[in-house]
Order: structure tokens, then C-alpha cells, then sequence
């Protein structure tokens, strides 16, 4: 019973209700169903003409899916957003919510390979119909692609070491399962281990799964398919993703604009009103029952 109640705890769900503006007859997206505790609340909350489109490509989140007329799921990645809304007919929304973190029932799944704690193979595909797995990252990736992506993707302190090593000892060694991985790698890793292992691992899952590509696509095609009025809210987990965020809302671009840079003839009209200045995160109530919300941050923008 464990096991479903984790999968069940939404992250930052009274914030999200809070500030979504949720209307009884709008149209809304929840971009990443996981394990419906978002959607179920975004339900409460519309009445018989509202509308809820949920994305997840997820095999165990499909089985998990609602059944009420008013929901449809798509089992897609949410980069495909606007062609999955035109298909349903729901050509623009009053609201999107994505809630990027890995659910607890997918850490939880030892062959699922995400979490370091669990002996399993280096899977870590978030759809599991897509070819790419971490072992093939490991096995296939040049030097200088595995050091890249340690350092951009997971802060990594020795990612060229890192690189140098995994090139060198594949040819020796099986990459296929974390315990294989792990001690290839046991003899370079520094600082605290848990945190070097956590961030070798979300440096192979972005990678694994494009998240941050995903992310841009879900972002600029939200700008696109919400009303005017309508409210974007995202839950972010970790810094480069917060970035783009932040970044998007602020500015309608993925890059800090430069104020000393002169040359620009005209600002481009803003997309975005920020409903959260700053970011909302969990307070102490949610962080004693829910370790996953520690993280967590929330930030909102309306569309202009």
C-alpha cells in the first residue's frame, strides 16, 4: 500500500490549485499525469462542461489513468503539446501545469534504472518504446560528448575524469546494470557519494530522455496554445531546468538577456505577466510527510 500512497503525493498540490485560477468551464493540461494527484485536483475543480487533457508517456501512468468523460489522455511526451491538443480539438487552453520530477513509483521500480539505490539494468527511459537507454550513453558516447554531459547535465566536480575513465574501462567491462556502473566508477568518486552518484544519474536521465529539449518545446508551444488570461504553471527540480523557466517567463527566450547590450532597436512584446516573483517552495507541513518536495519549485506566469 506503501507503494501507491508515494505514487499518489502530488508535490506543491494546494499551491498549484491556489494559484492556477482554475475556471469550472475551462480547458486545462496536465502535462505530466504521473500519478493523477495534480489532475485529480484540477478535477474537483471543474464542473460538467470543464475539460482536462493529461500527457504522460509512462506505461504505468496510462494504467493509472482516470476514468471520467471529461479527461483525455494522451500517452505522448509533452513536447508534442500543440499537435495532441488540435488533435482533441482543444485548439487553445485556460491552463497547463507540468510537474517535472521523476515519480516516486519510477525511482521505486528497480528496473526502471533510475534511482542508485536498486540493482538493475542502466535503463532509465522515461517511455519505454524510445531506443535510447544510459547503458547505450555509456557504451556508444565519445570522451568529449560524456564530458559535456556530465558537466552541463549534473554539475559534476570531475566530469572529465569521469568521461576518461567510463571510455576507458568500457572496453573491459559490461556497462549494462548500476551495479556494474558503480563500481567501475567507485574508485573516482568525490565528496559525499550519494550526492556524486545522484548527480552522475540525473546527468544520464536528461540525456536518456532529452528533458531539456522537451522542456524549451513545451514552453515555447505554451506560449502559443493558452489564451490569453490563461496560467502556466511549471514544478521544477533542480537548477538548469528552474533556468529555462525562470528565463522563458521573464523574457520570452531560454537566455538571460544582457541589459548592457544597447544595439537592440526594440524590445520584443512580453508573452508572459509572473503571477510568482519568486519561486514558491514547499513548507515545512508538506516537507516532513513528502522528502521528494525538498527541491521542489513552483513558478506560475499568465499569458498576456
Amino acid at each position: 500500500m506503501e507503494e501507491a500512497s508515494q505514487y499518489h503525493l502530488p508535490v506543491l498540490l494546494q499551491e498549484v490549485i491556489d494559484n492556477m485560477a482554475i475556471r469550472p468551464d475551462g480547458t486545462y493540461v496536465d502535462a505530466t499525469f504521473g500519478g493523477g494527484g495534480h489532475s485529480r485536483a484540477i478535477l474537483s475543480k471543474l464542473g460538467e462542461s470543464g475539460r482536462l487533457l493529461v500527457f504522460d508517456q509512462d506505461e504505468d501512468a496510462y494504467r493509472n489513468r482516470i476514468e471520467d468523460n471529461r479527461v483525455t489522455f494522451v500517452q505522448q511526451n509533452f513536447r508534442h503539446l500543440q499537435r495532441f491538443l488540435r488533435l482533441h480539438k482543444a485548439g487553445e487552453v485556460d491552463g497547463i501545469l507540468a510537474d517535472l520530477g521523476v515519480s516516486s513509483y519510477q525511482f521505486d521500480t528497480a528496473e526502471r534504472g533510475f534511482s542508485t539505490r536498486f540493482e538493475g539494468n542502466m535503463d532509465m527511459r522515461m517511455d519505454t518504446r524510445s531506443p535510447l537507454t544510459a547503458a547505450q550513453i555509456l557504451q556508444t558516447y565519445s570522451e568529449p560528448q560524456l564530458h559535456l554531459l556530465f558537466q552541463d547535465y549534473g554539475e559534476v566536480t570531475n566530469a572529465r575524469t569521469l568521461a576518461k575513465t567510463i571510455v576507458q574501462q568500457r572496453k573491459l567491462h559490461p556497462l549494462r546494470t548500476i551495479g556494474e556502473f558503480k563500481s567501475l566508477i567507485q574508485p573516482i568518486v568525490k565528496g559525499n557519494p550519494q550526492k556524486y552518484l545522484a548527480q552522475v544519474f540525473q546527468a544520464l536521465r536528461i540525456a536518456v530522455n532529452d528533458e531539456l529539449g522537451a522542456l524549451k518545446d513545451l514552453l515555447q508551444q505554451s506560449a502559443q496554445v493558452l489564451k490569453p488570461g490563461g496560467r502556466l504553471a511549471i514544478i521544477t527540480f533542480h537548477s538548469l531546468e528552474d533556468r529555462l523557466v525562470k528565463n522563458f517567463m521573464k523574457t520570452g527566450s531560454f537566455e538571460v538577456q544582457d541589459p548592457t547590450y544597447t544595439f537592440t532597436t526594440e524590445t520584443p512584446p512580453k508573452t508572459f505577466k509572473l503571477i510568482t516573483k519568486k519561486p514558491i517552495i514547499a513548507g515545512a507541513a508538506e516537507l516532513k510527510v513528502n522528502s521528494r518536495s525538498r527541491s521542489a519549485k513552483l513558478r506560475i506566469a499568465e499569458k498576456i
